[in-house]
């Protein structure tokens, strides 16, 4: 039975891992890397780790980020990503 468990966590581990350069590589493909960089600031725009650490422990921050950035009114050039993807690189980032 542990020999079973360890062996879930271990591959939870390995696919996770595959699931955060998955993202990694989906921001950069959705053109979020163009204003965006993991750790600095880069043509105005905050770092990922940084707008992860502005809404770490808020309830409503995936909602409050997609809104901002789907917002077509506001500073976020508009995403030629797919709904889905953008959300998931939001995931992503809330994830660091």
């Amino acid at each position: 039975m542990k020999a079973l468990l360890l062996s879930a966590v271990v591959a939870a581990a390995f696919l996770s891992a595959g699931a955060v350069h998955a993202s990694a590589d989906l921001a950069k493909s959705a053109g979020c890397a163009k204003c965006h960089d993991m750790d600095k600031t880069k043509k105005g725009a905050p770092g990922f780790k940084e707008t992860a650490a502005q809404y770490k422990g808020k309830a409503d921050a995936e909602a409050t980020i997609l809104k901002k950035i789907n917002d077509t009114k506001g500073d976020h050039p508009e995403m030629k990503a797919k709904p889905e993807e953008v959300q998931s690189v939001v995931k992503w980032i809330l994830s660091l």
